[in-house]
């Protein structure tokens, strides 16, 4: 089964419609969202920025604005490139991005002389002959008209641009005439004025200069330095050729001078976008929570725009508090005191559309609110406080990937988040299931021994002598003592696996706890040899004791059950710096490197086991650490020389008031 936006052939559509600040732009926009409703394809809107359209007139700035305002509302994907060739620009972004229809517009005026230069329409059919090209005809403007005029901002300088050349006229002229002193030749002083337009057409920024730096270059170098001097006559006929000649190269000069000015200027621009973008991306990656998203994307804005920034986080489609980042704050985020644009900020929530200053929706709020949005989602609504200043197309390209780069990090986080909880609900179902099938099988032979010798007692008591009657009320007694120890560290791993553990702490003595817990271990003790060093001063820790008695309970109840009889068990306890550590050791046969790496995993037991010893749960020593680690301190196994193992935890020292 294909996806929507997949044909029969499997080629997947994408449209892409071509941004421009003509007034009727937006009907091309709404032509090719309709095309890309119809064919269930990805929707892109191109604007190719050129290095002359810096200085489009106010009203084309803000009708471009408006137009990739549009564009978005109507679901399309903003990308602006950069380049002087439209065309070009257009068929090459459509051949990486594998675009399939491109929908442009198409100006009335026509190509009266051959030498006149193509349209863009014409050039894109020429260069992307495998691109279905749908071409809406603009009929209510003029395009070229709209250039000429931006073309007539251009050409007219400044004051201070026509003060400048005439200047640089005026230093070359005099450093030509030191030249002619000199005795340098002619050669020499038409290469001062070449570099006089050069730095003209670097200096200032109208073509109007560089035409008048070539023209009275020509004029002053002959008026000066040809002979009859003082005259625009010259005596020499090869002067006509050298003047064309002058001039021509000072023209050229200066046009290439205008476009690697251009050209440096754009790649600047494009070199600090990436820059932005990569720095953006970069600190995102480091972002561990949704504050270090925000922060990042708001340092990353107020470094492009210079501008307070405004975020609201949004979580399950409620609005959250609003912080503001505060361009001369270094970094720090205070709460947004002013209620009154809670209006915007909603609208902007429910509809997933820009709103605010600038715009046609609250255009009387303060700031410009776009969603934090990715894949329909929003993950929060960020504020510029820009007032009345439109941002370029460059600036709103650079913030539309910003903000692209901080929603993906936000859903990355909550992907990051989901998947952390089904990991910690798939290990909880795990542990469940383990439990499960531990208690069916480990209970069953406990269970079976004391109803088994609780009905040879009851039907049966009188031809049994009083030894046996002895055997079977041990064996009763001993397998009922092992499922007490066992339901008492169930329900204890229950409640540290639900987070419901509550440790009840205080100052104890240590020689009592352990006093307290050997009158609490098996039975089989007898069979060993158990001794319990207490210590000459007194040993204060804080702890919750009936834990901790537990512990030892569980660590020489271990011990007795893998170790031979007659073995030793030694419980030593001492002060060692800022904890009290306490070591319990056997002589037993010890443990091999892989069952003291997994002894405190849940539902494993050692292989080192006496005969006819019972099995164990595996969960005794895995409560162990869960105490000692609840408590603050640390428990690890070594080797017992010559044989053995030694159990060492550490746990808190406690203090003792005078009064007590």
């Amino acid at each position: 089964m294909h996806p929507k936006n997949i044909t029969a052939n499997g080629i997947t559509e994408h449209v892409l419609v071509c941004l421009s600040s003509s007034p009727t732009n937006r009907k091309i926009i709404d032509e090719a969202a309709d095309l890309a409703k119809a064919f269930s394809a990805q929707f892109t809107a191109l604007y190719v920025a050129q290095s002359q359209e810096d200085n489009l007139l106010p009203d084309d700035q803000k009708r471009l604005q408006n137009n990739i305002r549009h564009a978005e509302d109507r679901g399309a994907a903003i990308t602006t490139v950069i380049g002087d060739n439209i065309s070009e620009q257009i068929a090459e972004f459509a051949r990486i991005s594998g675009v399939t229809k491109i929908v442009i517009g198409r100006s009335n005026t026509k190509r009266y002389h051959f030498w006149e230069k193509q349209t863009v329409t014409e050039q894109l059919i020429a260069i992307a002959p495998n691109i279905d090209i749908y071409i809406i005809p603009d009929s209510k403007t003029d395009i070229k008209e709209s250039r000429r005029k931006n073309l007539t901002e251009q050409i007219i300088p400044t004051p201070k641009e026509l003060l400048v050349t005439a200047g640089i006229l005026i230093a070359m002229t005099i450093l030509g005439l030191c030249f002619s002193r000199l005795g340098f030749t002619e050669s020499n002083i038409i290469t001062v004025y070449i570099l006089g337009v050069l730095l003209n057409a670097i200096l200032t920024r109208s073509h109007f200069c560089s035409l008048i730096s070539s023209l009275c270059s020509v004029l002053f170098f002959n008026f000066i330095f040809t002979e009859p001097r003082f005259t625009f006559h010259a005596y020499e006929p090869g002067y006509s050729v050298t003047f064309v000649i002058m001039l021509f190269a000072a023209l050229i000069t200066g046009s290439l001078a205008y476009r690697l000015k251009d050209s440096a200027r754009e790649s600047a621009r494009g070199a600090y976008r990436t820059k932005v973008l990569f720095d953006t991306n970069q600190l995102l990656q480091k972002s561990r929570t949704y504050d270090d998203v925000l922060q990042v994307m708001a340092n990353q804005v107020i470094l492009l725009l210079d501008k307070d920034v405004i975020i609201y986080s949004v979580k399950n489609d409620k609005l959250g508090t609003g912080y503001v980042y505060a361009k001369d704050a270094e970094g720090n985020n205070t709460p947004c005191p002013d209620k009154s644009e809670t209006e915007v900020v909603e609208w902007v929530l429910e509809n997933k559309k820009r709103a605010g200053a600038t715009t046609k929706v609250f255009p009387k709020a303060k700031c410009l609110y776009m969603a934090i949005r990715i894949s329909g989602t929003v993950y929060g609504i960020m504020g510029i406080r820009v007032e009345k200043d439109t941002l370029t197309s460059f600036e709103y390209s650079v913030l539309m990937s910003i903000l692209g780069e901080g929603a993906l990090a936000l859903e990355n986080l909550d992907n990051a988040k989901a998947k952390e909880e089904a990991t910690i609900v798939a290990q909880k179902e795990k542990l469940r299931a383990d439990l499960l099938r531990t208690i069916s099988h480990d209970l069953r032979t406990p269970l079976t021994s004391i109803s088994g010798n609780a009905s040879n007692l009851c039907n049966h008591h009188q031809m049994l002598d009083e030894a046996t009657k002895m055997q079977m009320y041990s064996d009763i007694y001993d397998d009922s003592d092992w499922l007490i120890q066992l339901v008492e560290n169930l329900l204890s791993v229950t409640r540290i696996e639900n987070g419901e553990m509550q440790l009840n702490k205080a100052p104890e003595d240590l020689g009592d706890v352990v006093d307290e817990a050997l009158k609490h271990i098996d039975r089989n003790s007898s069979e060993h040899n158990i001794e319990a060093c207490h210590s000459k001063e007194l040993i204060i820790a804080d702890i919750d004791a009936k834990l901790i008695t537990q512990v030892i309970i569980n660590i020489v109840n271990n011990a007795i059950k893998y170790t031979q009889a007659g073995s030793t068990i030694k419980i030593e306890y001492g002060n060692e710096g800022e904890m009290v550590k306490v070591l319990i050791s056997d002589n037993g046969p010890g443990m091999d490197e892989k069952t003291k790496e997994h002894a405190f995993d849940m539902f494993y037991s050692g292989q080192n086991r006496i005969a006819d010893g019972k099995r164990s749960m595996g969960i005794g020593l895995a409560l162990c650490k869960s105490v000692i680690e609840a408590h603050g301190g640390s428990i690890s196994i070594s080797d017992n020389d010559p044989s053995g193992c030694i159990f060492t935890f550490y746990l808190e020292k406690g203090a003792v008031a005078i009064n007590e």
